[in-house]
Formats: structure tokens, sequence, C-alpha cells
């Protein structure tokens, strides 16, 4: 059995870029800057994506492409007979979850495609969007047939392969998604009082940053690079001794500013222009968003292409979330892809059910104060990806000596020793720093903490 490789270096490059951007950039980014401070921000998003993001992201491509094996077999093989496994293990299950409500999520984009498309959110108030939002997510039939639409979209794609699937895809999705978010930025900047909106978000206002917001980038640092759940570590196996990895790291962590940057650009300046409040929260997509484009001239196409990318982005990313699963299972047995893929798939729908249902039917189940999908959103993203996240970032430097992550570093690449110096200790010491500190403010114990001492 041979190990499925990336066709081009483009290919690997569009696909792991597909994987970090999702709704990571594009749903969230824009609702954390507006609730964070805008500018301010997203200067100190920028610090920390570069100096404790992209040295994590480097790291689980280092021991992706040494062991050339899957999410488990990767830890299992560098740390034998111990239970460092586990990384791997925890990555799956965290992937299984967040694809049970995040194709919750692909649905209602779905959704609202085909509603823009049938004249349905035309003539509404900027209030009344707000309301059918509501009324859409709380109705059982058109959620759960939009989610299985979006989680078979995502089983084609990943049971043709690495090269036919997940690349070919990638490959036309995410210059798509460039080319439509231009498209939306060109016609944002046009609208009248849209400079309030750029200066909202490239203006920084450190008088506006809070220790909430700083602790909100640093947490979307990670999270917006796909990081903590060995998805990267999955994709890096499938690539040659050649493929620079810093460099390839590099390309990706500017993909990811430029979608976040190009989604503030895209929707900033129309909240401002009409007089709506950027810090709305994740409702921002789909109550205020239509708010925004409806009422400009053509308003209804720069919206359908807005629906298009963030559709696009959020399937690149279901993409890697499943392909994780599914190669952990196959063990590199292609002749097992089509069948895992579909059995994994209509699992992880079946599973999403109760979270598409916790706006209608179900809305009445509370645990711990939230429903089913919030519940499941903060488990895997204040405790399952940090955890992960953070078990990633002590075992490389612990698990495998210096000359051999310079040894696998240095294949492909001219990177020298200051860089690979540099690298290794904000991954050995900063980056574990800086995500138990995520961690703890994500379970509310830091304010503990700080205040013991």
């Amino acid at each position: 059995m041979s190990q499925e490789q990336w066709k081009s270096k483009l290919g690997f490059i569009f696909a792991a870029a597909g994987s970090a951007i999702g709704l990571g950039a594009i749903w969230k980014f824009p609702y954390v800057a507006g609730t964070g401070g805008g500018g301010a921000f997203f200067i100190v998003f920028l610090f920390f994506t570069f100096i404790l993001g992209a040295p994590l992201l480097l790291g689980e491509f280092v021991i992706g492409r040494r062991t050339q094996g899957d999410a488990v077999t990767t830890y299992q093989n560098i740390a034998p007979n111990s239970l460092w496994g586990i990384i791997g293990k925890l990555g799956i299950v965290t992937c299984f979850i967040l694809l049970s409500f995040y194709s919750v999520v692909g649905g209602w984009i779905i959704i609202y495609l085909v509603e823009a498309i049938s004249g349905g959110l035309n003539g509404l108030s900027p209030d009344q969007y707000g309301q059918i939002f509501s009324e859409t997510i709380a109705k059982p039939v058109p959620t759960l047939f939009a989610q299985l639409i979006f989680v078979l979209i995502t089983i084609l794609v990943v049971a043709k392969g690495v090269q036919k699937g997940i690349e070919k895809a990638s490959k036309i999705m995410i210059p798509a998604l460039f080319l439509l978010f231009i498209l939306l930025v060109i016609r944002s900047l046009t609208l009248d009082g849209s400079s309030e909106g750029i200066e909202f978000l490239l203006v920084p206002d450190f008088t506006k940053l809070t220790s909430e917001s700083i602790l909100f980038a640093l947490g979307q640092a990670f999270f917006a690079l796909s990081l903590g759940v060995s998805v990267m570590v999955t994709y890096a196996s499938y690539l040659p001794k050649t493929q620079n990895l810093p460099k390839s790291v590099f390309s990706i962590v500017i993909m990811n500013i430029m979608v976040a940057l190009l989604a503030g650009l895209a929707i900033f300046p129309g909240v401002f222009s009409f007089d709506l409040e950027p810090n709305a929260g994740p409702v921002l997509i789909f109550a205020v968003l239509p708010a925004v484009f409806l009422q400009m001239p053509f308003g209804i196409i720069f919206f359908i292409a807005f629906l298009l990318l963030f559709l696009f982005a959020a399937l690149t990313s279901a993409f890697s979330m499943i392909e994780i699963i599914v190669a952990s299972i196959i063990k590199k047995d292609s002749t097992k892809r089509k069948q895992y893929t579909w059995i994994i798939g209509i699992l992880i729908f079946i599973v999403g059910i109760p979270s598409c249902l916790s706006y209608g039917v179900l809305s009445d189940v509370i645990l711990f104060d939230k429903n089913i999908f919030d519940l499941l959103d903060f488990i895997v993203s204040n405790v399952l990806m940090p955890l992960g996240a953070l078990l990633i970032s002590i075992f490389i430097p612990l698990k495998l000596s210096k000359r051999d992550l310079y040894e696998e570093i240095a294949h492909g690449s001219t990177s020298g020793k200051v860089f690979f110096n540099s690298w290794y200790y904000l991954l050995k010491y900063i980056t574990p720093i800086a995500i138990i500190i995520v961690f703890m403010d994500a379970l509310g114990l830091l304010d503990k903490v700080i205040s013991y001492f």
C-alpha cells in the first residue's frame, strides 16, 4: 500500500489554506473583531498569528511529513509504547464533533443561498432579517435537509481521494473565493460612508482594546489556522520531502490573514454605511449582512457571491475534518476510502441532528445553560482544540531531538539555524504558555488565578 500524495505544491497550499480559512476567518473573525475593537484587535491578531500560530502550524507539518502517517500513527511512531497516541485520537473525536455541528452552519448557508437566488430575502427591513434568521434555523425539515446536502457534498469530494477529490476541489474553490472576495470588497469600498468602516478595521485605537479582546485575538490565532486537531499533521503526511515547509507555512498564514482582512473590508464598510452595529456577534453574517447587501444597487448579486464564497470556505474546512478520520481508519489503503467516507459522513450527519434541532424542536433542551449546538461549540472551541494544541506543542520538542527537527525542516528549505532556533524557542517555551492562558480563560479560571496572586 502506497501513501497518497498531493499532485502539486500549490494544490497542497490551497487545500491546507482552505482547511485553515473556513468559518474561522469569514464567520468568526468579523464578529470577534467587531466586538473586540476593530483595528487594535486586528493588529494583536496579526502578532499572535505570526508569533504563536505559525510556529505550531510548522510543528504539525514537520511531524506529519516526517512519519507519513495518519493522525494516530504519527504520534505512535514517534513515541511508541506510550500514551501520546491519544493526541491523534483526540483530534479525530474533536473533528467528528466539530463537523457534526459545523455542517449545520453549512446547511444554513445553503438555505440562504437558495432563498437569495429565489428572491425570498428581497424587500425586507433591516430588523426583519434577524427575525427571518431565527425563524429559518427553527424549521426542522429545511435545516436537516440542507445539513444533509452539505454533508453529501463533503462525502462526494473526499471519497474521490487526495488528488482527485480534495486537491482538485480546493484548486477551484480557493481561487474562486479570493476572486469573489475582491469583487465584494471593491463594491463595499464604493459605498457612501465606507471610510468609517475602513477606519474601524485598519486604524488601531488601542484605548478600545481590553484584556478580553486580547485573549479573543490569541484564541482566534489558533482557531483560524485549524490547529490542535492534527488536521495539518494529516495533510502534511501527503507531502514529498522536497516541499519547503517554512515557505508553505508562510503562504498559508498570509492567505489566512488576507481572507480575514478581505472579510473585514467586505463587511465593515457596509455595516457602517447603513448605520448598523459591527458588534452584532455570531449573527453578523446571517442577520446583518443581508440588510447591508440588499440595500445596495444590485445587492442581491453581491450577497449571492458572498454566500458562495462562504460556502466554499465552509466546504474546504469540512474536507479536512472528515479526511483526518478517514485517513486514520483506512491506513493508506485507498481501496477502502469510498466505503469509509460514506460511513463516517452519514454518522456525522446523524450525530449532528440534535445540533440542527437546537433552535427549534429541541430548543428547550438546555445543558449547563446552553442548547446542544452551543454546548458542543463550547466544548470543541474552548476545551478540545486548546487541549490538543497544548499537547502537540509539548510533544514535538519533547519527543523529537533538535537535530531531527532541524533535518526535517531543512529538507526542501533554505532556512538557516537562526530561523530554526527562533521557531524552536517559540514552540517549546512561548506557545504552550499562550495556549494555557487561552485555555484557562475559556474555562473561566484565568480571573480566579490572577486574583489569587
